[in-house]
């Protein structure tokens, strides 16, 4: 491994770099985009105990918007919900626009590390490529040895650069898709406490069938 980035040149470390801070990205959103913690699965059926009981303090509202991601939007509706149903929904969609940058958190670096490391090995080409020519031009092309040290570093850099890149696309992708689903799933979850702090409908609607 330390024979390639060494033939690779110094173009190498940062495309290695890039590779490492990818891998971390990757393994912290992964973890942090669990469904059971942006949208727990019981969240709202604490919530819609508390409210048939009466029993909803600003304890309760502060333990549920520091919870989860989920939490955090419904407690703004929650602290809201002596307000008319505009300004409820408003404070919620508020809220979730904070929450969902907040997803995305990182998404746009790993976004730029799938973009820039295929240019990295691109430089890494022509690097490797200016080198042969120099040496064709200054001892012609009966040296191989020295020919192919630039052809080495050229296809290295080019190699490591796809390879970075190509999975950094692949997660970011998957990763946006995530989210997406996540921020579907959290407004249904928003609209079903706005329509139940306004009677419009009772939580036992949205109670899981047996």
């Amino acid at each position: 491994m330390l024979e390639l980035v060494q033939a690779g040149g110094w173009l190498m470390y940062p495309i290695l770099l890039c590779s490492v801070i990818a891998a971390a990205i990757v393994a912290e959103r992964l973890w942090t985009l669990q469904r059971k913690k942006v949208i727990p699965e019981k969240l709202m059926t604490g919530i819609w105990t508390l409210l048939s009981k009466d029993q909803l303090t600003e304890s309760n509202i502060l333990a549920i918007e520091k919870g989860s991601p989920l939490g955090r939007i419904l407690a703004a509706g929650l602290v809201n919900r002596h307000l008319s149903r505009d300004l409820v929904r408003e404070s919620i969609e508020e809220t979730g626009r904070f929450v969902a940058h907040e997803l995305e958190k990182y998404l746009n670096t790993l976004g730029t590390i799938s973009t820039i490391t295929p240019l990295l090995g691109l430089l890494g080409t022509v690097i490797g490529m200016i080198k042969v020519f120099t040496a064709i031009t200054v001892v012609g092309v009966g040296d191989p040895a020295t020919l192919a040290g630039g052809i080495s570093e050229a296809l290295i850099t080019t190699a490591s650069g796809l390879s970075i890149a190509i999975p950094s696309l692949i997660f970011y992708r998957y990763l946006k898709r995530k989210i997406d689903e996540l921020i579907v799933g959290m407004e249904q979850e928003a609209m079903k406490l706005v329509e139940v702090l306004h009677g419009e409908r009772s939580p036992q609607d949205y109670a899981p069938a047996d």
